[in-house]
Order: structure tokens, then C-alpha cells, then sequence
């Protein structure tokens, strides 16, 4: 035929190997053929088999055949590049992620289908045989997949196509014969069927879930909304209210000034009346005093007798009534009135703040609450305890307690007279030599303690302090604990009111309403206090290069809390920290 008239389809003389047109061809015994070097690289990849195959039938040859060059399809090969024919279309060459086929040399090209059968992955030209040859017919092609290793048994190295319901796993042919004997086997196809129910079922479950929680989300979505929307009303009536209560603060200042400037111009008033009535007076006696000088000095007998009677007459009484000055006038009782008020609506608004706060914390934009139980294990999971909390985690070093630190002061109207106070009301050490207080109702009259002016509520703080001698009571104490005599309702811890941690030098004991634990831990002149009001918990840590934990309470407090000392021993001191 002549050349001319020959058509010659590119793809028909390219090696199914390299996908390029054939070099130096070679055709095995099957009848498919190859660029020399490429099934020569294929069966030197199974010298260590002995067994041979054509890359494209998988025709077996044993020995390995001896490769002749094909001097006639080289010839056509040669005629084919004079031709100028373009090449087939360009594959996509295989990227990361992509399966690559098994059987493209140098570059590999993305795999399209992989064979189950043959346990690899083929390109668009490498399946072709699949689709034409007849031994290809019964081999089983689906969408390119990796990790075909997989799919084989790993000890017989036999395709798994049989499923293991004893043991829930795959099989081949011949672990059925084996140690799977005795077990119950189905098809793979079978047990995918009945799997495929179910996993039906549970997907059904997940997209109902998935609208279930979009419509929890939307609800959540308007609430946080509603929320919002309610606390930005909150605020501003708040801030209103607040001001309304600031301006009568104000009013009640002013009316307060106003009323000491106004006592104190009357008074000074009255004061100045009464000294110019005195003044006159004086200037009255003092002319009858210079009228009665020269009377007193003249020696004329006659005319001292003659003017005696009317010079000399007693002066008349004044109609000023006699007064005892005050000469210690102060209005200090005034403003003793002026703290007390301040001290009531501070303590007044500290006890409502706890309320408010109470209030405030039960504002929630949901709730958690356990789904109902579905099968018979989730009802037995209702018989176990749990405890599930939502405060935040307790301070893990000193640094993060550190972030919360309180400064506090002592009050002196609350001190023992056995306790003295200084370093600006930051030390309280106990004295033998009673100290020179005035009398208060606040004041504890029997046993040493002390309490701190801040009360604490609605918050985290955390205080340090530092303590020698023989021993020291730290703790925290309701205001209403009494202050009078010896009995419980006083000590610090021995009441429902107060919580303490008694310190020595040879152990530490935690009290609460007359009830103690002993703490077993190292000696530590430096305590640290956590109290986190909302979450009920008051913590005591020894202070070093650590926190050591000494003693957590747990419970529910309704009040502010104060700060509390107590000492014994000569010397014996508490001093409040500085802390930064």
C-alpha cells in the first residue's frame, strides 16, 4: 500500500508503558509490544518471581523470554514521525493526592480506574485493554482509589471479598477454609447491603440532628439578640436609676453643708451680738470710771460729799444674761453622723450588690439539660453521678492569682485592744500593753482579732500575708459576727458566719462552724487567700516557689465577707502584702 494512502492512528504505536511512540519495538509472545528498555524495566522489577507478564494481557512466560528488536514495526514507527502526525491529547500527570497509575513510566499520569482484580490503577490509555480485551471482561474496574494493598490478605495475598461476622472483618477465599472455618461468613456484596441499611439510618439521623441544631442555632442566634437588645435597655434604666441616686447623694451634700453653714453663721451671729453688747457696756463703765477719777483725787471735802451721792451710785445690772462658753466647740459628732450614713449605705449596698449579682448570674441564654435517654445503656448512665461545672478554672500559679489581687486595710474600730496597728492599718501585732481604743460597737472586746474594712462579694480576690510568732487565725467572716464575750458566735471559724485556717508552727487546722481538719503540709510564713465569691469556694495556699494547696472550702455565700486576724503570743504579727 502506498504510504500516502496509509492512515495511521498515533496511539496504535505507542508503548502502553511510556505512552511515547515506540523506541527500538520489541513484541512479545502475545502479541502486544513495547519500547525495548520499558518491558525490560518491567521484568527486571520481577526477577526475584521468576514468572514474566505482558503489562497489558498478563499472559505469564517462564523463563524469561529473550527480546528482539521488531525491524518492521520500527520501520513504521520511523515513517509515522515523517509524517508530522499530531500526538493524542495530553493526560493530566498525577499531583499530590492523586492515585497515579501503576504502569506509566518516568512522569506518572492521574489514574482514572482502578482494578480490583488486579489490584492496580490504570490512565486513560493504560485501561484500554481492560475495556477491549475479552480476559479483561470479567475484572472489576471502579473509580481510581489508593492503597490498593489494602484490599488484598495480608497473609494469602488473595483479593478480600468475603466478610467475617464473628470476627467483623474482611477475608479472603481462603481464610474461610482456614482459621475463619467455623465462623459465619457472608459475601462482601451482602454485608454491604445490610451495612448500607444502615449507614442509610445513620445518615438520616445526622442530617435530622444537623436541622435540629440549625434551629438551635437560629434560636440561639435571636435570643443573644433579645439578650443584647435587653441588657443595652438594662443599662441605660440602670444608669439612670444610678444617677437619680448620685443626685440625691449630692442633694443630701449639699443639704448637709448647707446646714453647717448656716448653723455656724447663726452661731457666729449670735456671738458677735452679744460681744457688741459687751463692748458697750465696757465703754459705758469705763466713762463712769473716768467720771469718778478726779472726784477721787480732788481735796475739796465739800464738793467730794456734794457729788458723791450721784458719781458713786452702783451701776445698774446689765440685762445680759451671764453665759458659760464653750471653749471646745467642734462639729465632729456631725461628721461621726456623716460617716456612720456613709458607712450604712456602703454596707446597704454591698448586701444588695450580693442580690443583684445573684439576680444578674441567673440571666441565662440557655439551659443544659440531658437529652432523653434512647437505648438501655443511656438509662443506666443516669445512675451514674456526675457533676458538670461551667465556672472557670481555679488559678494554676501565682502569676494567675496574682491577676485578681485585693488590697485591703485594717479596721481599727473593729481591733482588740490587745492588738496594735500600724504600717498605715497593714500590720496588726499583738501587745501585752493595752492599747488606748475608743469604745465601739464593732470592736471586739474579748478575743484578739481584727477585721479588714472591705467587704467582698460578687468577684474573685486574692490577698497574701505574712504572718510569725506563736500562732495566727486567717480567715473571712459575715459583718453579723458577734463582737462581744468569749463564746463561739465571736471566733473566727468556730461559727456558720466565719471560715479560717488556724497557723503554728507545727501544723495548720481549718475551721468552719466549730468543726476542724487537720492540714498535714510545710511550714510557710507567707498564706495566700483565694476567695472566688460566685462558684462558694475559699482557698489557702502555702506561698513559695509553688502554691501549695493547705485547705479549699466549699459552700454558698449570701453576704459580703471581711477579711479576719487573729493572734495570740507575745509579739505575734499579721502584715497585709503589697502585691503588683
Amino acid at each position: 500500500m502506498a504510504e500516502a494512502n496509509i492512515l495511521v492512528a498515533h496511539d496504535q504505536f505507542s508503548c502502553p508503558v511510556c505512552l511515547e511512540l515506540l523506541k527500538d519495538p520489541v513484541t512479545t509472545a502475545c502479541g502486544h509490544s513495547y519500547c525495548m528498555w520499558c518491558i525490560k524495566n518491567c521484568w527486571d522489577q520481577t526477577d526475584h518471581r521468576g514468572v514474566y507478564s505482558c503489562p497489558q494481557c498478563r499472559e505469564t512466560f517462564t523463563p524469561r523470554p529473550v527480546l528482539r528488536r521488531n525491524t518492521m514495526l520500527a520501520e513504521v514507527v520511523e515513517k509515522l514521525k515523517k509524517t508530522g502526525l499530531n500526538p493524542p491529547p495530553a493526560q493530566s500527570y498525577a499531583g499530590p493526592g492523586d492515585v497515579s497509575c501503576d504502569f506509566c513510566t518516568g512522569r506518572k499520569f492521574k489514574a482514572v480506574k482502578s482494578c480490583l482484580t488486579c489490584l492496580a490503577s490504570y490512565c486513560e490509555t493504560h485501561v484500554k485493554p481492560h475495556y477491549e480485551g475479552a480476559a479483561f471482561k470479567r475484572h472489576k474496574l471502579i473509580n481510581a482509589i489508593g492503597n490498593l494493598e489494602q484490599k488484598l490478605c495480608a497473609e494469602h495475598q488473595r483479593v478480600l471479598e468475603v466478610f467475617c461476622r464473628t470476627d467483623q472483618t474482611c477475608i479472603c477465599l481462603l481464610c474461610t477454609q482456614d482459621e475463619h472455618k467455623s465462623h459465619e461468613t457472608v459475601s462482601a456484596k451482602k454485608e454491604r447491603t445490610g451495612k448500607q441499611k444502615q449507614l442509610g439510618e445513620t445518615q438520616t439521623e445526622i442530617q435530622q440532628r444537623i436541622q435540629e441544631r440549625l434551629k438551635e442555632i437560629e434560636k440561639l442566634k435571636q435570643t443573644v439578640e433579645s439578650l443584647k437588645r435587653s441588657a443595652c435597655i438594662e443599662i441605660k434604666e440602670s444608669e439612670k436609676i444610678f444617677t437619680e441616686l448620685i443626685q440625691s447623694i449630692e442633694k443630701i451634700h449639699t443639704e448637709v453643708i448647707e446646714l453647717i453653714g448656716d448653723n455656724e453663721k447663726a452661731a457666729v451671729n449670735q456671738a458677735e451680738g452679744r460681744i457688741k453688747k459687751l463692748e458697750q457696756e465696757i465703754a459705758e463703765l469705763r466713762r463712769r470710771n473716768a467720771e469718778l477719777k478726779p472726784l477721787s483725787e480732788t481735796e475739796d471735802h465739800i464738793h467730794f460729799l456734794q457729788n458723791f451721792q450721784s458719781l458713786c451710785a452702783p451701776p445698774e445690772a446689765g440685762d445680759l444674761p451671764s453665759v458659760t462658753v464653750n471653749t471646745d466647740i467642734s462639729f465632729g459628732a456631725v461628721r461621726k453622723a456623716v460617716s456612720e450614713l456613709k458607712d450604712h449605705i456602703e454596707d446597704f449596698c454591698k448586701g444588695e450588690l450580693v442580690n443583684i449579682t445573684t439576680t444578674v448570674n441567673k440571666v441565662a441564654v440557655y439551659s443544659l439539660q440531658a437529652p432523653e435517654p434512647r437505648n438501655r445503656a443511656e438509662f443506666l448512665k443516669l445512675n451514674e453521678v456526675a457533676v458538670y461545672s461551667l465556672q472557670a478554672p481555679e488559678p494554676r500559679n501565682r502569676a494567675e492569682f496574682l491577676k485578681y489581687s485585693w488590697q485591703l486595710t485594717l479596721d481599727p474600730n473593729t481591733a482588740h485592744r490587745n492588738l496594735c496597728l500600724s504600717e498605715g492599718n497593714r500590720k496588726v501585732t499583738w501587745r501585752r500593753e493595752t492599747q488606748r481604743y475608743p469604745d465601739h460597737s464593732e470592736r471586739f472586746d474579748s478575743r484578739s482579732q481584727v477585721l479588714c474594712r472591705e467587704g467582698l462579694s460578687g468577684t474573685r480576690c486574692y490577698w497574701e500575708i505574712e504572718w510569725s510568732g506563736e500562732w495566727a487565725s486567717i480567715g473571712v467572716t459575715y459583718k453579723g459576727i458577734s463582737r462581744k464575750g468569749w463564746d463561739c458566735s465571736c471566733g473566727l471559724g468556730s461559727n456558720d458566719k466565719s471560715w479560717s485556717v488556724y497557723c503554728s508552727d507545727s501544723n495548720y487546722t481549718a475551721r468552719h462552724n466549730n468543726n476542724e481538719t487537720t492540714i498535714t503540709a510545710p511550714h510557710s510564713p507567707r498564706i495566700g487567700v483565694y476567695l472566688d465569691f460566685n462558684a462558694g469556694t475559699l482557698s489557702f495556699y502555702g506561698v513559695s516557689d509553688t502554691m501549695t494547696l493547705l485547705h479549699r472550702f466549699q459552700t454558698t455565700f449570701t453576704e459580703p465577707l471581711y477579711p479576719g486576724f487573729r493572734l495570740w503570743g507575745s509579739d505575734s504579727s499579721v502584715t497585709i502584702c503589697h502585691l503588683n
